[in-house]
């Protein structure tokens, strides 16, 4: 991680802290990686809890969506994953998205 965050990537933090102290189980993801163009830069988190609740970004759509089904698996199984996502820049305008670029997400259980 290149040490540079944003006030809101604490506030995930803080919040991930303050479910659990609620007794709530936490997973956190966080952007390890980018390639090319990316929503979120290294260092965002998005914080999940046991009931598919979350707050904070990734980097959003169809990958947040996905980030968040897999830090549920995360929690049953207690088992860290890394996540790649990426499109590729010629297919990019196909499937929607307006650039291209790759990301990798580590996806763990805190607390």
């Amino acid at each position: 991680m290149n040490g540079v965050f944003s006030a809101g990537q604490f506030d995930e933090l803080a919040t991930a802290e303050s479910w659990m102290k609620a007794g709530r189980e936490v997973a956190i993801a966080t952007v390890v990686e980018t390639w090319g163009s990316a929503p979120r830069p290294v260092g965002s988190h998005l914080v999940i809890d046991e009931d598919g609740n979350f707050e904070g970004s990734v980097s959003g759509g169809c990958v947040e969506g996905a980030v968040v089904t897999e830090a549920m698996d995360v929690l049953r199984s207690g088992e860290p994953k890394m996540l790649e996502f990426g499109v590729a820049d010629e297919t990019a305008w196909r499937v929607g998205l307006s650039c291209g670029g790759r990301i990798r997400v580590w996806v763990e259980r805190v607390g």
